[in-house]
């Protein structure tokens, strides 16, 4: 087992129907792995170790939703917790033409060794939060590349992704399309505003971290992803997620869900 837990909580008493959650929080390798997983620190910095800007999202959206929060303290690179334990892509060992050489000799004992340590920590603290509440709402916030190698610019500002349970989804992206405040943020930057949906990703893969906390249980959810670019700073994620949490209240009260 590590040291401390692999995760941090904040608010875990705040009475707020939703669960904020941030799967790819850092790019934090403990060093009991080396620290960088032989990985330059530009390396380190990209999309392929955490989701930039995430965290911070997550913190304030569940501070102004007055909800707990809940993210992770390690790189996806360690492991990755939004796939399930048989996944392929667990542990990455080549991403976006990147080899990962600290990952190059994990074997099967390497790799459950790394579930015992990381990902079962982790997703058993986020069951206990998810379960405080029968209403609980659980909000996942991720972050995606505003391009991705050889590809053409992607046009969303936001990804809403969903799987077969759309109760939630569809109102929040009629929402936000109509949001004159996010509107005029993103015309302020000469833009126009795209919303996604299941766009830059499709929106479920089997035993992924909303698969097993919301769908299995019958919980409702919603999956946000924004564009790293849009969220690199402080002053950016406190920006979005003010102009993201009245929507979500606004939403969720609309529907009656």
């Amino acid at each position: 087992m590590t040291a401390k837990a692999p995760f941090h909580i904040f608010g875990v008493d705040r009475p707020g129907r939703f669960l904020v959650t941030c799967d790819h929080a850092t790019n934090r390798v403990p060093e009991e792995l080396g620290g960088d997983l032989g990985l330059s620190e530009a390396d380190m910095a990209r999309h392929i170790a955490y989701d930039i800007g995430a965290r911070g999202v997550t913190r304030e959206l569940a501070r102004l939703l007055d909800s707990p929060s809940i993210e992770t303290d390690f790189s996806r690179l360690v492991i990755d917790p939004n796939r399930g334990e048989t996944d392929p892509t667990l542990v990455m060992k080549l991403y976006d033409g990147t080899i990962i050489a600290g990952n190059r000799h994990a074997n099967a004992k390497e790799v459950t060794r790394r579930i015992t340590a990381y990902h079962h920590p982790y997703h058993a603290a986020y069951e206990a939060l998810a379960a405080q509440r029968d209403d609980v709402v659980i909000c996942a916030v991720h972050s995606f590349t505003p391009q991705l190698k050889n590809r053409p610019p992607r046009p969303w500002q936001v990804g809403i992704l969903s799987a077969y349970d759309r109760r939630i989804t569809d109102p929040f992206i009629k929402a936000l399309e109509a949001a004159p405040a996010l509107k005029a943020e993103v015309e302020r930057r000469g833009e126009r505003l795209v919303i996604g949906d299941n766009d830059p990703y499709d929106g479920h893969l089997p035993g992924d971290a909303i698969d097993t906390h919301a769908l299995k249980h019958g919980r409702l959810n919603l999956l946000i992803e924004l564009r790293s670019d849009l969220i690199e700073t402080e002053a950016d994620q406190r920006l979005w997620a003010g102009l993201l949490a009245p929507i979500l209240t606004e939403t969720l009260k609309a529907t009656g869900l």
